[in-house]
């Protein structure tokens, strides 16, 4: 944990918030914390003193906020995982059949995590608590469910396949991350293999895995 020693003389007395600002100034922080956690990639590394420079206040600024480092991970976290769900959600409402929705679920949430890989370290790394991340369990759940329902998916555990899923999908976006150098194949050959071998579900329309190509 950071210690709460003022920034010095240069941060300067601040003022009381005016009724809004308060709000404001959280934002503002929570802002600075989500793009440090991106370079760093790594949440222990971040520390509030180096969020409040960042923010141009003093480090007891943000305590005003976030009780300790934890709180404010675990704030940007959520504002980051509200992103990612927020693009999964509008790919998947792109379409009506349920498993080119699935897909298009799995797809998005690959793009955005190309996009922001440090994020994706801290979110699945950190010994931080994130219970918001059963948001997008719960919503993968149901759209395994939908397509069970239309009967393009084997019949099973919505939930117990999701969970493989997320494994797999969760797993990979890690490994590609963490070990870029390997062969890896196009992410959506990769994510029909998993929807084929984890649901059940047929290749899309015009398109053959490699297995079947040999």
């Amino acid at each position: 944990m950071d210690d709460t020693t003022s920034a010095g003389p240069s941060a300067g007395p601040r003022r009381p918030n005016a009724r809004g600002q308060g709000e404001r100034l959280r934002e503002e922080i929570i802002a600075a914390a989500v793009r440090m956690l991106g370079e760093l990639a790594d949440d222990e590394a971040l520390s509030l003193r180096a969020v409040a420079r960042e923010v141009s206040i003093s480090p007891n600024s943000v305590y005003l906020y976030f009780p300790d480092r934890d709180a404010l991970v675990a704030a940007a976290m959520q504002r980051c995982h509200a992103e990612m769900l927020q693009a999964t959600d509008e790919a998947e409402a792109a379409h009506q059949d349920p498993a080119l929705r699935l897909r298009a679920r799995i797809l998005a949430q690959a793009a955005w995590v190309q996009e922001h890989p440090g994020i994706h370290k801290v979110m699945h790394e950190s010994k931080v608590g994130m219970p918001f991340k059963e948001v997008l369990f719960r919503r993968t759940t149901a759209a395994v469910q939908r397509c069970m329902d239309a009967g393009v998916a084997s019949p099973g555990d919505a939930a117990a396949v999701a969970l493989d899923l997320r494994t797999a999908v969760v797993g990979m976006l890690s490994l590609r991350i963490n070990e870029p150098d390997l062969p890896w194949p196009p992410f959506p050959e990769q994510a029909d293999r998993f929807l084929s071998k984890l649901v059940g579900l047929a290749p899309p329309a015009g398109e053959t895995t490699v297995s079947q190509a040999k």
